[in-house]
């Protein structure tokens, strides 16, 4: 499956469009990255949990609209968009959607 922020690719043309796909992930903090952040925060530098925690979200939101877009029959997502957000105290929403299309294999 290609998945593509563009919203056409060189060379290929869009035989059929299938729609909308979306895919979410909502984490919460765990309590021993919250206290290593906490430190960070007072000492600077990188919150590797944090990073790591929003990677494996981010994968896992892509990894469902990938299967929403199989099942629809499709072999590309273009105009793929991520968006963040916090639900609740510690808790936070990936949320990524594209185009589900079929590309022509030129």
């Amino acid at each position: 499956m290609l998945v593509s922020n563009l919203e056409l690719l060189p060379d290929r043309t869009v035989q059929q469009h299938l729609g909308l796909v979306q895919g979410s992930s909502v984490r919460s903090k765990h309590v021993g990255r919250d206290i290593a952040a906490s430190l960070k925060n007072f000492f600077g530098g990188e919150l590797k949990g944090y990073t790591e925690l929003l990677s494996d979200s981010r994968d896992e939101a892509t990894e469902r609209m990938v299967q929403q877009a199989e099942a629809l029959g499709a072999n590309a997502v273009l105009n793929v968009r991520y968006s963040t957000s916090s639900i609740a105290a510690g808790a936070a929403e990936i949320f990524v959607y594209g185009t589900a299309v079929v590309l022509s294999d030129e």
